[in-house]
């Protein structure tokens, strides 16, 4: 496989077009780069900045798409690595698409998989590649990664598969997401920087594959993310965000390692947002607490995602506009005989119908009933933070809205 572009096809690539997919940018702020915008789809539009929530096996765990819905979510992500292992790309595209088979009406954004290739590959979890220290037992499935993509196996059966920017596409297109995304190799912080670089370049070189292999099939049903790589070196993440910018992706998404702590995590993407395309959207990958999005919010990015709203959930952990930490741990002893709601003015049984003694009980129960309650309640408070923080750049009330939901 040739590590050279293809220059034949970059000539051509500047007339990729998205006929069905617009953003617009509506608003500005004066104090930073924090901006209103709205994006369209063939699904539906959405107002940004956003949440996009992750059911990453075609399904938001423990909620069904009519509760996500009525908790105020308006678009969700799935994952291509685990859909191409199960059910497979070929049976989803057999049952209409990912909105038919999972009866969601609105937009969804498919990743790459190349997340999911290192991290379950090499054993590790998402903790890792973002330094926060916390190990697996996960046994690795990777095999390689070259120029042509990467061999893994399968974690169900352990059957060899393999995944490259062209397969990527072509799984993704048969999914059927408004949002795709090219493939790409996620790098953690310990590797060299002479590696990040080479697979940074690498990933490039995938973006421009990915690319050519979208515009093959392009019918106007779906758009294209970049993803900017370069680890936690400035001079790499600023060449990432300027290559991305020079090709004619639909999207922005910063992804890779952000570092050891949230200073670092908050420099490394203040380093990207001036080089990358001004007027397209931006999304952070998986990354997802208030203080997180208030802060990068600010960076101008439009969207993000993290599965920590409903995996919290699963532990009894509640979301909570001024909590310590950011939420409620329900199985706390004080909430055994609590006989409040979680949040009423949320508007949704879950936050309201069910005392927090009922919730303490369902988890020290084991019932799964009580994950199920909280999981809408977080995507409802979620929703919510999103909703104010939108009104908030309107009003120029940022800095005051994020003392609300994180007191100091």
């Amino acid at each position: 496989m040739s590590t050279q572009p293809d220059t034949d096809f970059l000539s051509r690539a500047e007339g990729i077009s998205y006929p069905n997919f617009s953003f617009d940018i509506s608003y500005k702020d004066p104090k930073s780069r924090a901006r209103l915008g709205r994006l369209e789809t063939p699904h539906g539009g959405l107002d940004t900045p956003n949440f996009i929530f992750c059911g990453t096996k075609a399904s938001i765990k423990g909620l069904h798409p009519q509760q996500v819905k009525d908790a105020g979510a308006d678009i969700i992500l799935a994952n291509t690595y685990h859909l191409m292992i199960q059910p497979g790309a070929d049976i989803i595209e057999k049952m209409g698409g990912l909105h038919k088979f999972m009866n969601w009406s609105g937009p969804i954004l498919t990743d790459s998989g190349g997340f999911q290739i290192y991290s379950m590959g090499e054993g590790v979890n998402a903790d890792e590649i973002k330094c926060r220290n916390n190990k697996s037992n996960r046994k690795p499935s990777l095999n390689k990664i070259t120029e042509e993509g990467a061999t893994f196996r399968s974690y169900k059966d352990g059957s060899k598969l393999f995944l490259s920017p062209e397969s990527a596409m072509e799984i993704q297109r048969k999914l059927g997401a408004d949002f795709v995304v090219q493939l790409d190799e996620c790098t953690a912080m310990h590797v060299s920087e002479q590696y990040t670089e080479d697979s940074m370049h690498m990933s490039h070189r995938w973006g421009d594959r990915s690319l050519k292999a979208f515009d093959e099939k392009h019918n106007g049903k779906q758009a294209v993310y970049s993803v900017v790589q370069g680890g936690i070196f400035q001079n790499l993440r600023e060449e990432s965000a300027a290559f991305s910018a020079s090709r004619p992706f639909f999207g922005t998404a910063l992804g890779g390692t952000f570092g050891g702590n949230f200073d670092q995590f908050f420099e490394i993407v203040s380093w990207c947002v001036p080089h990358i395309a001004p007027d397209r959207p931006v999304h952070l990958l998986g990354i997802g607490t208030f203080r997180d999005i208030f802060q990068c919010v600010r960076l101008g990015i439009d969207t993000f995602d993290c599965v920590s709203p409903t995996r919290v959930a699963r532990h009894g952990w509640a979301l909570m506009k001024g909590a310590p930490n950011e939420r409620l741990n329900l199985l706390n002893a004080k909430y055994k005989t609590d006989q409040d709601p979680l949040w009423p003015e949320l508007g949704i049984a879950a936050s309201s119908q069910y005392s927090k003694a009922y919730i303490h009980h369902l988890f020290k129960a084991k019932e799964s009933l009580g994950g199920q309650i909280v999981a809408q309640h977080n995507v409802a408070v979620m929703s919510l933070l999103m909703t104010e923080i939108r009104q908030a750049i309107k009003d120029e009330t940022l800095d005051q809205l994020e003392k609300e939901w994180i007191p100091s």
